[in-house]
């Protein structure tokens, strides 16, 4: 009933009709501000008691207008709830609350969300790691690390190099564990720069013990100085077809080498035990020994081995 009484008054300060429209009640206070400036300038060169007895009035207006202006606010603002969460009955506040809250602090919410998230994530990895590295170090070392560089990939439905690396082990009785890696590149590509590219840096940070490439990447790893010259290693390279022995120049600068002076650098392994029994899609196999191999005569074993089936 007090806010009733208040709003019928502010109305008639403003002189208006109870209830009036807003439009209305913004037209009239610009009216009324208009009249109250005219009057500040008039009373300018008139006593200052004259002016006392302006301002107040205009005060009073002017807090009308203001109580007014709440009041449809509120009235908006509560139609907007009723119609928003009057379908929550006695549990509306609760969830005007809620929705408040979650337009206010959605972001940060989700961002604290995606934080947990990443935690989450961080720590699962670190778990998975740390039982991987476990897994690593219970198994027996490796013998030889072969790295395949080129139009090598795995037949559709396998997912790891177990079964090569199983058929690579099953020619070393006396070896316990042969490890092996897959450098996919394309022999013809538009996009065989960033397949090179992600080889060279393979090539950096992984140290194999016997590379086999195929024809492309033979060019490609053999002219670096990468790979372990081969012309004196007899017990490999004898009887075997000149066609088999891949001579190659190693680029000038890359090792202190007499530029053009060629060298054995691999072997042509097609039609080897290599090439019949590797479950890989495959179209070259040439093998060479990586110069720094950290097991180079079980390297060139490998090789001896599989270049002895073609003699």
């Amino acid at each position: 009933m007090e806010e009733n009484k208040q709003l019928e008054e502010a109305y008639r300060l403003m002189g208006l009709a109870p209830m009036a429209e807003k439009e209305e009640v913004e037209k009239r206070y610009t009216t009324l501000l208009k009249r109250e400036r005219a009057r500040q300038k008039q009373s300018a060169s008139e006593s200052a008691s004259s002016e006392g007895r302006d301002e107040p009035e205009f005060t009073k207006i002017t807090e009308a207008y203001r109580y007014i202006l709440e009041y449809e606010d509120r009235k908006i603002t509560e139609a907007f709830n009723q119609q928003e969460y009057g379908k929550y009955g006695g549990m509306a506040e609760k969830a005007q609350k809620v929705d408040h809250f979650w337009r206010y602090y959605k972001f940060h919410t989700l961002g604290a969300i995606a934080l947990i998230a990443l935690l989450i994530y961080g720590i699962n990895s670190y778990i998975d790691h740390r039982e991987h590295q476990k897994y690593l170090a219970s198994l027996p070392p490796v013998d030889v690390h072969v790295s395949f560089f080129g139009t090598f990939m795995l037949p559709e439905g396998q997912k790891d190099q177990t079964a090569v690396n199983a058929a690579l082990l099953s020619h070393f009785p006396e070896w316990q564990r042969v490890d092996s890696t897959i450098t996919f590149v394309p022999q013809d590509d538009m996009n065989q720069m960033a397949y090179l590219q992600k080889a060279a840096v393979t090539l950096v940070t992984e140290k194999a013990d016997v590379y086999i490439m195929d024809r492309s990447m033979l060019q490609y790893i053999g002219t670096q100085g990468v790979l372990m010259e081969l012309d004196d290693k007899t017990d490999i390279i004898k009887g075997l077809d000149e066609k088999r022995l891949q001579k190659l120049t190693v680029t000038p600068g890359v090792l202190d080498e007499t530029p053009g002076e060629e060298h054995i650098y691999a072997i042509d392994l097609s039609g080897s035990w290599l090439d019949k029994e590797l479950p890989l899609l495959k179209m070259d196999l040439f093998a060479g020994v990586r110069v720094n191999s950290e097991n180079p005569e079980k390297a060139l074993q490998f090789i001896k081995t599989f270049a002895s089936a073609i003699k």
